[in-house]
Formats: structure tokens, sequence, C-alpha cells
């Protein structure tokens, strides 16, 4: 049966089936871009094939050296990176690290980025050809726009809207990774909808910076970085909400700060149909497996027979 299912207290079977537009999945959780590596690095501490899907990290076109040490520091309520996107490139990730992947049973979501149109359309022709487990490619536009003033895709409606369309040559349904640095996240959500996008992923992390008093300096070797953690969780859950209230038909993932079963749970009745784990697995790599057992036993508890009618709830 497609779909897990746990007992609940009143002794009904709870359906944990969702859909994130065309992509069915068994269950909402599932580990975010950048946190779960490009491949099977998390199997020893999850099952992977009992997710929902693991998101892998971002990759281009080619390969990519990523932003110099140090790139991760903690902050008092999780974690500020600038990793910079470092991967092998598309191609090399498709032959090196996606077999082991699918061996674990997984449904996968490729993650592609870029600094112009081109660069995406680049690394999503390659994907072209990936094998069905690759089920939807998540395109993440919280990357500078070297070719537009160096505006964040995701801050211009109009260049994600762009890229998009550009990266409809992946053949899969598509996810709009966006960002929650700007006033203008909706209307660039509903740009990303027109354009082609399945679905929206809400939200990349908040941008920050640790400084080192030391020695008077930014403490990244990237200089600024991303906040992720529960800092954050507050922040994605608006962004949800917003969206969902504004374009009430789009698929959402939301990703953000999510610690457990009540925070993901959170999420879907902003609006989300489907969430994502990521900081939290660096301190537990088991973290996305437990999530969804507290997923399960919150439903159970609850008297909810299909997680998928929590979606929106909160908007009454």
């Amino acid at each position: 049966m497609f779909g897990r299912r746990a007992e609940r207290s009143a002794g009904g079977p709870v359906d944990l089936s969702v859909r994130v537009g065309q992509t069915a999945l068994p269950n909402p959780v599932m580990c975010a871009s950048g946190t779960a590596g490009h491949g099977s690095e998390l199997a020893p501490y999850v099952d992977l094939g009992s997710l929902g899907a693991v998101v892998v990290k971002s990759l281009s076109a080619g390969p990519w050296a990523g932003n110099p040490a140090p790139r991760v520091t903690e902050t008092p309520a999780g974690m500020i990176n600038s990793v910079g996107l470092q991967g092998p490139g598309v191609a090399a990730w498709l032959t090196d690290e996606l077999p082991d992947l699918v061996a674990t049973g997984a449904r996968v979501v490729a993650s592609i980025w870029g600094r112009s149109t081109e660069d995406y359309a680049a690394a999503a022709a390659a994907l072209a050809h990936a094998p069905a487990e690759v089920v939807a490619v998540e395109v993440n536009l919280s990357c500078p726009n070297l070719g537009g003033g160096h505006t964040m895709f995701a801050h211009d409606p109009d260049a994600a809207a762009e890229v998009i369309a550009a990266a409809g040559i992946a053949g899969r349904p598509l996810w709009a990774k966006l960002s929650p640095n700007t006033d203008r996240l909706v209307a660039v959500a509903a740009a990303v909808a027109d354009a082609g996008a399945d679905a929206v992923t809400l939200v990349n992390t908040v941008m920050g910076m640790v400084i080192d008093v030391e020695t008077r300096r930014p403490y990244l070797g990237g200089g600024g970085g991303g906040l992720s953690g529960p800092a954050m969780h507050p922040v994605a859950v608006r962004a949800v909400y917003d969206c969902r209230s504004a374009l009430p038909d789009l698929p959402i993932v939301g990703v953000g700060g999510i610690a457990s079963g009540t925070d993901a749970i959170e999420l879907i009745l902003a609006g989300a149909n489907a969430v994502q784990v990521g900081t939290a697995s660096f301190a537990d790599p088991g973290a996305s497996g437990r999530i969804l057992s507290e997923v399960e036993a919150w439903c159970g508890g609850h008297g909810v027979t299909s997680l998928a009618t929590l979606c929106g709830g909160a908007h009454g």
C-alpha cells in the first residue's frame, strides 16, 4: 500500500500519504537540501526509503569548490553557514552518488543552482535522462543573478520566472525554493507558479553574520551566511501561511527549523503539503526518521485519519 500508516489511539489507521503537485509521496517528511549530502550519507542513521523523499545538496552543471573555511558555526538557536554550494556537478553526481542513494529505496529530489539563467538550464538539461527515482527537481533560486545586477533570483519575480521556464528542460516537476529575505515573497511565488513551477519550497535560510570579537572580523570565510535552525522556524511558518493565504491552490513544501513532529505539524497547518528536515540532522542524523514517527504519533493522539486534511488548517 502506498502511504505509511500508523495505528491511532482510537484503533483506526492514519494515512500519511501526501501530494506535492504532480508528485505523490508516502508521507510528508523529507531531508532538506544541503543537510543530507549528495548521496546516501544518512543511510546508517535512518531508512531513507521510509521517508517521503531525500532532497540532495544543490548541484550546478559542473563542479564547484564552494567558499573558504570556516564554513559553519553555531548560533544560540541554530547555526549559520557559508558553505558556498560546493558540489561535484550534475554529471558526476549521476554517476558517482545517485546509484547508492537509489539503492536505499529512496525517492530523490535533485536540487540545482546557478549564477545565470543559462547555468540553471544547463544543470536542468543534465538531469533530463536521470532515472525515474528522481521524482522532482528543486530549483534553488537563492543565488545572486550575476547577469542581472547581482540581485538574488528569489527576490525578483521576473528573473525567478525566467529560470523556472528555462529549467523545464529537466522534464520533471519543478519545486522553486524561495528566500524569506524579501518583502516580495508572495509575488515571486505567484510568478514561478505562472512560469511552470509545480510547487514552491518555503523557505531557504535567513541572511546573517557572526563576528569573532577576538579577531574583530567575520567568523565565516565567506563573510555573511545563512541562518537556520529553531531561530528561523517562525519565519518559515509565516512565509508558508502568507503564501497559502494568497495562493490557495499552490502546492507548498515547508522547511525551516523543524526539530520535532509538532514543528512539522505547525508548518502543515500553516499550509504546507509536505515538509523538509534540515539543521536538526546535524545534531541528530536520524532526526528525519524520528520526526516522521512523531508526526504519526501526533496524528494518532489527535484522531487524524488522513494527514493531508490538516494542510492549511490554521486558516479557519
